[in-house]
């Protein structure tokens, strides 16, 4: 463990234990912000929610591997600890968690957390072991943290959908927090993925938010039919060479069921590889407010 100017460094649970106890007999609020580090503007805004609501922030700094398969990205996922470390405590981390994978799973660990419902359409039809490996180690997070309210980017909505659905089932005393998608001035959705990106394929990319922009405008007109409006951001897509669809999709938020006509509040939904490189992006709509 190591403490900064300001914030803690720990690499081990006891010592996030120890800290957040030592919090909550001062009465102070834990937030909680798990991530997978490669830290960008759009963790750091979600770092400062969480400062803005709480007493006591940490940020978990964990490339989790049962979130992959073996076909994914795992050894080659940006990693930058010392520039996560400066993101963390400019946005106002206290306690900085940043454990090695023995630390979070002991060996020969057999105990897992599967969820059905809202993990099994979108990101979980095509990577089929992905929410138990985040329903895992989100579980393993909150009981090691002890956090009141933890905080997740709208970018990934069916993870937010999936963690509400687990807190609720499991009775976690965890409030959820989603913060809208932080986004680069030319629309693209901030990822620790775009980093992969040639410069070729970052202008390439830009067609995701190009498609949802177009649904949206058919949407605030008056369009209500989900196959007109998927038909639609799958024509633009497909107008970029670069860019292969894995799905387009507008589903029911939070329960992710498929729909056919918008109503309610639901979720516009796509990802999409440039070249080698997976990406997401949605929004949201709610029928008794604007899009966000």
């Amino acid at each position: 463990m190591k403490r900064g100017q300001s914030m803690i460094y720990t690499t081990t649970i006891q010592d996030v234990r120890d800290f957040v106890n030592d919090a909550k007999k001062q009465g102070k609020r834990v937030g909680f912000v798990p991530t997978m580090g490669f830290l960008h503007e759009g963790h750091a805004s979600l770092i400062r929610r969480a400062r803005s609501e709480n007493d006591f922030v940490i940020v978990s700094d964990f490339v989790n591997p049962t979130q992959f398969s073996p076909t994914e990205d795992l050894s080659n996922y940006p990693r930058n600890i010392e520039n996560d470390k400066q993101i963390c405590e400019t946005a106002g981390c206290d306690l900085l968690f940043h454990p090695d994978v023995t630390e979070m799973y002991p060996e020969a660990s057999t105990t897992f957390v599967s969820l059905t419902g809202p993990s099994e359409g979108l990101c979980g039809a095509s990577r089929p072991t992905h929410f138990r490996g985040v329903c895992t180690v989100v579980a393993k997070l909150f009981l090691i943290t002890g956090c009141e309210r933890a905080y997740f980017g709208e970018k990934d909505a069916q993870q937010l959908a999936v963690i509400k659905r687990m807190v609720r089932d499991l009775n976690f005393p965890v409030e959820i927090v989603g913060c809208p998608i932080v986004r680069e001035p030319d629309g693209l959705a901030m990822s620790s993925r775009n980093t992969y990106l040639s410069k070729e394929q970052r202008i390439a990319a830009l067609i995701l938010s190009q498609s949802l922009n177009k649904a949206k405008q058919m949407i605030q007109e008056g369009e209500r039919n989900t196959t007109t409006i998927t038909n639609c951001i799958t024509q633009t897509l497909a107008s970029e060479p670069l860019a292969r669809i894995d799905y387009v999709s507008i589903v029911s938020f939070p329960d992710i069921k498929p729909v056919e006509l918008l109503s309610n509040e639901i979720l516009v939904a796509i990802a999409v590889y440039i070249g080698k490189t997976r990406l997401i992006d949605n929004f949201i709509w709610n029928e008794e407010e604007t899009l966000c």
